[in-house]
């Protein structure tokens, strides 16, 4: 995605913000008895950075840093798809491991995601 203008100093704050965010609901469920995707889907900071990029979405459309709240966004709704799907095998005896395993692999690619994105904020370049 090639970017079209320089976004403005303010947003770039912003998205350092919504990653920060994000990092601090998924460090609570390193640090917690809680899973990093479900500490990552239920708490506050991270649901308020999806309410951030969804409200200043207009406003880094035709910059580098749409990529990232594209990135954000997806990062959420598709953490809650493996995390209901867990849930759902979690309801048969059989699928109980798969389910934890799911969990835990979920926590897994929503770190990856923060530091990566986070990463190539930190050196102005878009997410490819």
């Amino acid at each position: 995605m090639a970017a079209t203008s320089s976004p403005a100093d303010s947003l770039v704050r912003l998205t350092h913000l919504i990653y920060g965010l994000h990092a601090f609901s998924a460090l609570m469920g390193v640090i917690s008895s809680a899973f990093v995707v479900t500490a990552f889907l239920t708490g506050w900071p991270s649901l308020l950075a999806v309410l951030l990029n969804y409200v200043r979405r207009s406003d880094v459309r035709g910059t580098f840093l749409e990529s990232h709240f594209t990135w954000q966004i997806r990062t959420f709704w598709w953490s809650l798809f493996w995390v209901i799907l867990a849930c759902v095998l979690f309801v048969t005896i059989i699928g109980i491991p798969f389910a934890i395993l799911m969990f835990i692999a979920t926590g897994v690619w929503v770190l990856y995601r923060i530091a990566r994105g986070w990463l190539l904020l930190n050196d102005g370049r878009p997410i490819d």
